[in-house]
């Protein structure tokens, strides 16, 4: 029996590790084709993995899908990814996330107004895979922040 669509691959089993507490990334830009193309690599990987094209949908899917980490376009249109990370920041969480700006936008502005939404970790597209799982584990050994 043949399909169309790939089964999602199941998560790694969780061996208390923090470093590899990353599974489920949720991914948010407004470009489709990147943010699907990163879905993919991402999801093989071994990631779990939802992909959203705006700001209001990143706060649903955030509280639905539970994330450990989410990759964030700044340069969203209506609400943009600075907006987005301050109210991500704001949502009840089971456990904290890690939040990633993915944007183009790679000015000290940029990173410092980053910071001061909350973002954990400013990339800049396009990014290279080895250095977005770095990322991964780097974040995950250290102490996430959920605002109050």
């Amino acid at each position: 029996m043949s399909q169309d669509v790939a089964a999602p691959t199941a998560a790694p089993e969780d061996t208390g590790s923090d470093v590899e507490s990353v599974k489920r990334v949720l991914v948010v830009d407004d470009n489709v084709h990147a943010a699907d193309s990163l879905a993919v690599l991402l999801h093989l990987a071994g990631h779990e993995v939802r992909t959203v094209y705006n700001g209001e949908a990143a706060l649903d899917a955030a509280v639905s899908f539970e994330p450990d980490a989410i990759l964030l376009d700044l340069g969203l249109p209506g609400m943009n990814g600075y907006e987005v990370a301050r109210r991500l920041r704001r949502l009840p969480q089971r456990k904290p996330w890690m939040l990633l700006a993915l944007t183009g936008y790679g000015q000290d502005e940029d990173r410092r107004r980053s910071a001061q939404a909350g973002i954990d970790r400013h990339l800049l597209k396009p990014v290279d895979l080895e250095q977005l799982q770095a990322s991964f584990v780097e974040l995950a050994i250290r102490p996430r922040r959920v605002e109050t």
